[in-house]
């Protein structure tokens, strides 16, 4: 996922415009206030929408976190090969396939934007969100977001329900696979290299050849043309 920093982080840290948390539907119609205002304690979805403030926020147990700058093209082809390869074997099924920036709303207190995910339970789509977590999420994993996604993410999305996660490592070109079992929590997980084919327990007729997924990441560095030599050297 993205970066953050949080709001009563250490002092030095700050806060960085980011991709859009909350679709305009959830919040236009609310009155604002100033966001210093605006922070209390534990902070609402509803709370959050009458922030007076041009930060994109996301909520974890009541906690608001600020979203670091975009992310990079690296991650973005990881996140988009991933989609599409969701995306075309879900296609005329119940299930279906998302990607940044939708808003997964978990609770009056959890509202995150998974960089892919799989949403099975019609019944929890609407225009504006995802209204309850997907059964499946995949988080591609940057220096500044490794922690939360191995850390807070992942007690989150276990609390919540989500049957597989996913943690995908750009520059090792490894995923790592959680299972949630059947007393509720994660399985030790499983690792694949760059050239392995998960197939998933929860849709087992679905899977992703790691080998479409990290060949779209071999970007070639542009090297600065040879300085022709100066006339009469």
């Amino acid at each position: 996922m993205l970066g953050y920093a949080t709001l009563n982080q250490p002092a030095g840290g700050r806060a960085i415009n980011g991709m859009a948390i909350f679709l305009s539907p959830l919040c236009s119609a609310r009155e604002k206030m100033p966001l210093a205002d605006a922070i209390t304690t534990r902070v609402t979805c509803q709370e959050y929408c009458s922030w007076d403030d041009d930060q994109r926020w996301e909520l974890i147990d009541g906690q608001a976190w600020s979203m670091s700058p975009a992310p990079g093209f690296k991650h973005q082809q990881l996140a988009g090969a991933l989609y599409a390869l969701l995306w075309g074997q879900l296609k005329g099924k119940r299930c279906l396939a998302g990607i940044a920036h939708t808003d997964i709303v978990l609770s009056d207190y959890d509202v995150v934007q998974p960089d892919v995910f799989v949403v099975c339970d019609r019944n929890k789509v609407t225009n504006q969100s995802i209204k309850g977590a997907p059964e499946i999420v995949i988080e591609v994993l940057s220096p500044s977001t490794s922690l939360k996604d191995r850390r807070e993410k992942k007690r989150l999305y276990e609390k919540f329900g989500v049957q597989e996660y996913l943690l995908v490592d750009p520059v090792g070109q490894v995923v790592e696979r959680f299972c949630l079992q059947d007393d509720g929590g994660w399985d030790k997980g499983e690792v694949f290299g760059p050239d392995q084919i998960i197939t998933f327990h929860f849709l087992p007729d679905v899977h992703v050849d790691l080998r479409e997924v990290f060949v779209s990441d071999a970007i070639e560095e542009t090297k600065a043309p040879p300085v022709p030599p100066s006339v009469g050297a």
